[in-house]
């Protein structure tokens, strides 16, 4: 019995030694199981490929901050510098005078008996070695940009043209390997972000599937041999396919994974691409900032995307009042052109600003696109518009930089119904007022010198949304200013000299 009871203590003490060398190796292996499953919801990624997912990503904090960014349109349609950045596909349309325009300056774009290879005399793709960007310098450019006040700066990844700007494995017609040989996007890129500005890029390439009229063998561009610029080979009116929709988002995850872009816009025809092609490429790009520890968003015009999946661009068109979600606001210097052009009517900076404090009281993000020459340069009269809103901006810029809008964007006579043809006709008046808020603090942006004092009706003594008045300051002038509120308003009194030369900035402290 002794001996029976000291055998069963030698089998319990054995099991206790045993369970001493499995549990170390059962945790470890539960943890290991623990790892693989959060790798696993990790790759997962926060959002999935469906609307339903994709309509929760919210804007980036730091684009509601930002308020100012510029970018630029720059290919081989550059070259030519006529009319505008569309000249690669009016230069095919026989009734159009870029048709003309281009046979007289380049040579004929039909394809003759007499060529080799079914080439034409001078088509599109005769261009390229002339975009030779010489001068181009992408620190120069970032470095006007970041003095300009902007806080985010990049430029078109691929324009409809079929030409893309950085160094891809996708497509042999590419700015590395042709024109300037050089990737310009991969350039920017580093130049930009070592300034601290967030990186744009913009892509049209949804436009390529009937840019060019590639059903028509008179030109140069049915031949399938230069299909990687002009656009797989169809009949005209044919719908798009999968090869082009897999084209389309390959192009944008290879420059998402290469560069890192922190804002994407999107062109008008996003429309013709497949839906899934489209949640795919969103999904992809949203969950990568997880992995890259920032906020990343993408742009979208008109109905093409959820409301909520991205953020709402109006192409040189504005908001009449303002909303309730970030949105942005894109528009060119020039009145003409998206891209440089020989013949060019630019906007003044009085202009430009006027733009800019409408857009930002309304709860917009302002985007000023400019046209670099074949060369690489900015035009000179471009320079000097960029360093006058530079100059305005660090006089007034906490009334532009992480603000928020106020309860009513402004007052004045001047309608803003957002067309590019209003636009260009009005002309704001000192009665033409904007407004910012940032914490306690409100901003009033008179859009022209009042003279010797003004009246802002919105800040009537009636207003009970209006904090008590402690203090009115004129941004760029020292010392307070004299004030009176009463039920016709507020009316502040001004000194003889004019801090700038724009816009006029209040800061109402309650």
């Amino acid at each position: 019995m002794r001996k029976q009871r000291t055998e069963d203590r030698s089998q319990k003490t054995e099991v206790r030694r045993q369970k001493k060398k499995v549990c170390p190796m059962f945790s470890v292996f539960c943890l290991l199981i623990f790892f693989v499953q959060v790798v696993t919801i990790a790759n997962e990624g926060t959002y999935k490929p469906e609307w339903e997912s994709l309509k929760k990503h919210p804007a980036p904090q730091w684009f509601r901050d930002a308020k100012f960014g510029i970018y630029f349109h720059l290919g081989p349609y550059t070259v030519a510098a006529y009319n505008s950045e569309w000249y690669s596909c009016l230069m095919y349309k026989s009734n159009h005078k870029v048709f003309k325009h281009h046979k007289e300056k380049y040579g004929d774009q039909f394809i003759l008996r007499s060529t080799t290879e079914n080439g034409s005399r001078f088509g599109y793709k005769d261009l390229i070695p002339m975009l030779t960007l010489e001068n181009f310098n992408a620190e120069e450019l970032a470095d006007l940009f970041q003095h300009s006040g902007a806080r985010f700066a990049g430029l078109v990844a691929e324009h409809a043209d079929g030409f893309a700007m950085w160094d891809s494995k996708l497509t042999e017609w590419d700015a590395a390997e042709m024109g300037p040989k050089r990737d310009i996007v991969g350039l920017m890129e580093k130049a930009i972000k070592s300034r601290g500005m967030k990186f744009i890029t913009t892509f049209h390439h949804d436009w390529n599937w009937d840019w060019y009229p590639v059903w028509d063998k008179q030109f140069d561009c049915s031949n399938p041999v230069y299909s990687g610029l002009y656009g797989q080979p169809h009949n005209k009116g044919d719908e798009p396919n999968r090869d082009f929709f897999d084209e389309w988002k390959n192009k944008v995850i290879e420059v998402i994974d290469k560069y890192q872009p922190d804002l994407i816009y999107f062109d008008s025809k996003l429309d013709i691409i497949n839906d899934q092609h489209k949640r795919d490429t969103l999904c992809y790009y949203y969950n990568k900032q997880t992995e890259w520890g920032k906020e990343v968003s993408v742009t979208y015009k008109g109905k093409q995307l959820p409301v909520g999946a991205g953020i709402l661009d109006m192409e040189r068109s504005r908001m009449s009042s303002s909303s309730k979600d970030p949105w942005l606001n894109d528009d060119p210097v020039d009145w003409k052109s998206w891209c440089h052009i020989e013949n060019p009517s630019y906007k003044s900076v009085n202009h430009i600003i006027d733009g800019l404090v409408d857009v930002v009281s309304k709860n917009g993000t302002f985007l000023l696109n400019v046209g670099p020459k074949a060369t690489g340069e900015i035009p000179e009269p471009v320079v000097q518009r960029l360093i006058g809103i530079g100059q305005w901006l660090k006089i007034n810029a906490e009334a532009i930089y992480e603000t928020r809008p106020w309860t009513t964007f402004g007052e004045g006579p001047t309608e803003v119904k957002g067309d590019k043809a209003s636009e260009k006709n009005n002309v704001y008046t000192a009665e033409d007022i904007r407004f910012t808020t940032k914490g306690d603090t409100l901003y009033a942006i008179v859009l022209a010198w009042p003279g010797e004092k003004v009246t802002i009706k919105t800040l009537n003594s009636k207003n009970a949304l209006l904090k008590k008045i402690h203090s009115v300051e004129l941004l760029g002038h020292k010392g307070q200013l004299k004030w009176s509120q009463h039920e016709n308003g507020l009316t502040i009194y001004l000194p003889a000299v004019k801090p700038c030369d724009y816009a006029f900035v209040f800061k109402i402290s309650s």
